[in-house]
């Protein structure tokens, strides 16, 4: 969304007169958040815990859950209706809307009786949810054909031909089912969730927006992950780096990793270059630290004030570089280092800080992203305000150091706000607050929140 010249003339652009020390223009913000929902289906959608894992969602703000159909531990929705209609009613229950992921079939890809079946797989699941959930409601929905088609491990390694074939036929057919409850929308259908590790992902994006009819790709989804090589030296857990080294140690690490965060804000832009002009949104479809189910594998690193720091962090710079939506992989798992909520609905500090972080920039918020000042690369920032006069201003300490800063510098508004709530490597996992008095302090890896809207925030 852009600003009018009414929007611009009527907020003291000028740079010497605008409080926030921004080189930009105020925006508002664009992004939606989201999760994937995978492993913890069962937790979310009938377990025992299911109202308190909503409620987490909640104050993450998610607005849509990508599920997957033909893969993953997930019910198979034509020989298990009943079961993927839990899991999707969980999703709808909590104030979401679901992307349906359709992944996959198994080689070879180019024979056309397995394409024809999967074809009329696909269909299958959309006629069932019309049936069930009537179409002015799932023409709402999303519609994601495969996962990372490009990855040999995850996707079957397809070359794009391949994959714009089973994109069309799938696509073509979803678009049949939804038409005629569209009323002039255009159908949410997209793909093809790259893998942000493999070269030339790209081409991917600017081929399926170019060589394919656009009334048939309303989203492109595209994966970054920090890095995908463990924590600890691959020959202690028998993994297989297949020739590239192993990852440094320790807090060499960590600085390694928090230095990957400006790559989404770089991606998102480098994607939105390509659809610019077009009805098309640009989605990072999964992200987080490190790529494993593994604690071993991970050392926590998803999930802790470190884990929070790099998602607000990452979430800033999707911001800035103006993507649409995001969603972690993933939210509830059962003892799975990528969950940030438990099978039970306990809240890891990474979870703590999305919901800190989702409560205080808000879809539509006017939203400025203050230059480093005084010249401190330590700090990533963005602070965000509405029309009713709400105001919060959001810092991640993006290294393990204490780090004391004036708000004021980052923005001269910020002096009016009383409130301090901060998630960092010393408040043993909890959200802290605080008075605030215009000096804040982050201890180590975390972020903190200064706001004049303290008693609309849930802390849990």
């Amino acid at each position: 969304m852009t600003l009018s010249a009414n929007d611009k003339s009527s907020m003291m652009l000028d740079n010497k007169d605008w409080p926030c020390r921004s080189r930009l223009a105020p925006q508002r913000m664009q992004l939606r958040y989201g999760f994937n929902e995978v492993d913890g289906w069962w937790h979310l959608s009938l377990g025992e815990h299911r109202e308190r894992i909503g409620r987490h969602h909640r104050l993450m703000g998610t607005q849509i859950v990508r599920i997957f159909v033909f893969d993953k531990p997930v019910p198979d929705p034509v020989t298990e209706w009943a079961l993927f209609a839990a899991y999707v009613q969980g999703v709808l229950d909590m104030g979401a809307v679901p992307m349906v992921t359709f992944a996959k079939y198994h080689p070879p890809h180019d024979d056309p009786r397995s394409l024809r079946t999967f074809v009329a797989r696909c269909a299958d699941v959309v006629w069932g949810c019309i049936e069930q959930w009537g179409g002015e409601a799932v023409r709402d929905w999303y519609w994601c054909v495969w996962n990372e088609p490009n990855n040999y491990q995850v996707g079957g390694n397809l070359t794009f031909p391949q994959y714009r074939r089973i994109y069309e036929e799938v696509a073509q057919a979803v678009h049949r089912l939804i038409e005629p409850y569209l009323n002039g929308q255009k159908a949410r259908i997209g793909g093809p969730a790259l893998c942000g590790f493999q070269p030339y992902w790209m081409d991917w994006v600017s081929r399926l927006v170019n060589e394919v009819d656009e009334s048939l790709v309303r989203f492109v989804s595209w994966h970054h992950y920090g890095d995908w090589r463990p924590v600890v030296p691959s020959a202690t857990l028998g993994f297989d780096l297949r020739g590239d080294p192993d990852a440094p140690a320790g807090a060499s690490y960590q600085t390694l990793l928090m230095a990957q965060t400006p790559q989404y804000e770089a991606r998102a832009r480098a994607v939105a270059k390509i659809l610019a002009g077009r009805d098309i949104l640009n989605i990072c479809g999964e992200l987080n630290t490190v790529v494993n189910h593994d604690h071993q594998f991970v050392g926590g690193l998803n999930q802790t004030a470190f884990g929070a720091a790099y998602y607000a962090s990452a979430l800033i710079h999707l911001i800035r570089g103006g993507a649409d939506l995001e969603m972690r992989w993933t939210a509830t798992a059962n003892d799975d280092a990528y969950g940030l909520i438990s099978m039970d609905g306990e809240a890891t500090p990474a979870c703590l800080g999305k919901q800190l972080f989702a409560q205080h920039v808000r879809y539509g918020d006017w939203v400025c992203f203050p230059d480093h000042y005084p010249n401190d690369v330590a700090v990533d920032s963005i602070v965000s305000w509405d029309d009713s006069g709400q105001l919060s201003g959001v810092f991640v300490n993006t290294t393990p150091e204490r780090l004391e800063l004036e708000a004021s510098d980052w923005d001269e508004r910020l002096n009016d706000c009383q409130e301090l709530l901060r998630l960092d490597a010393e408040s043993s996992g909890k959200i802290v607050r605080e008075k605030f008095s215009g000096k804040m302090r982050l201890d180590g890896y975390g972020i903190g929140v200064v706001t004049n809207m303290v008693a609309n925030t849930a802390l849990d």
